[in-house]
């Protein structure tokens, strides 16, 4: 009695064949995932795996459960970084969105060089982070400063930039305006030279002006490329590092996680950063991570479900 082949048995040395008979392409494309399990998805697994251990970094691993995250939930320094943060991300993205809106009009108006505007935006977008916090740290000085230079000159009082609490908070939010308001209003003047012109002429035709235009039929049509600007932008204010660290990254006399004077600038990345790698305490900093990853996860869903609402009416 011959037994009938099952089909699982026949697709499944399908399969092998098509494996076997493929293998140059399939080897052709290993690295790509062999490089993103070793330097991506071990570490993501390992940081994990991490945040439920004690660890230094040299001794043994000891295992303690959820007793990180109950400290994290505990931690004061902890929520003022998220606050921080929190302030620092509407500071800079608001104002940054709406210049770029702004700029990308203006240069689909524009009739002569275009090319050199576009190039002037990108600028700031691929100049080191580190040099331009070193700039902003000089422009804004407290003593020498040329923002406190200009106020002294027009009589009105300084401003301790680089010491106030709230001072260093928007000496961050316009580091980070300047650096991505080129890039937005690039995306933004993209989008704008899908639009059709004969919506703009029929816009004319009924009697609405550049501003009425703008607000009726470019904001409408740029929905899609706004909510794409507001969630990478979310992503990015959330992740907020460098800006911080080059600009106080002295200034921990008092606290070795401090971010300035009051910790005015401790983002909860920076936070990690020297939980980790200053206090060697790699257990917690991994905690402090994945609380991280879940703000900016939550902050993201957020956004994407409110301007998507927006769009859909």
């Amino acid at each position: 009695m011959i037994r009938p082949r099952t089909a699982g048995a026949g697709t499944g040395r399908a399969g092998r064949r098509g494996v076997l008979r493929y293998w140059p392409q399939y080897l052709a494309i290993s690295p790509f995932y062999l490089l993103f399990t070793v330097f991506m998805l071990f570490p993501v697994l390992f940081s994990l795996y991490l945040s439920f251990q004690r660890w230094d970094g040299l001794g043994e691993m000891t295992f303690v459960g959820l007793q990180q995250y109950r400290f994290l939930i505990e931690d004061a320094t902890f929520w003022l970084s998220l606050r921080n943060t929190l302030l620092i991300w509407v500071m800079n993205t608001v104002p940054m969105l709406f210049f770029a809106l702004v700029l990308a009009s203006l240069l689909s108006a524009a009739k002569r060089f275009k090319g050199f505007y576009q190039v002037a935006l990108f600028i700031p977008n691929i100049t080191s982070v580190v040099a331009i916090a070193i700039f902003f740290g000089a422009v804004f000085s407290n003593q020498y400063g040329l923002v406190n230079l200009g106020l002294d000159a027009i009589g009105l009082p300084t401003v301790p930039w680089l010491s106030h609490p709230w001072a260093i908070k928007v000496v961050i939010a316009t580091l980070m305006t300047w650096q991505w308001t080129g890039y937005n209003a690039l995306i933004y003047y993209a989008g704008m030279q899908a639009i059709p012109g004969e919506i703009y002429e029929a816009a004319r035709l009924d009697g609405a002006g550049p501003v009425r235009t703008f607000f009726s039929v470019t904001v409408p049509l740029l929905r899609p490329i706004i909510l794409f600007t507001v969630v990478i932008s979310t992503i990015t204010g959330m992740q907020s590092f460098t800006e911080p660290q080059v600009l106080f990254g002295n200034n921990n006399a008092v606290n070795p996680n401090s971010g300035g004077p009051g910790q005015a600038g401790l983002t909860m990345v920076l936070y990690f950063y020297r939980t980790a790698f200053n206090n060697n305490d790699y257990g917690y900093g991994a905690a402090i991570a994945w609380a991280v990853f879940l703000v900016v996860m939550a902050f993201t869903i957020l956004n994407w479900r409110l301007v998507s609402r927006r769009a859909d009416k």
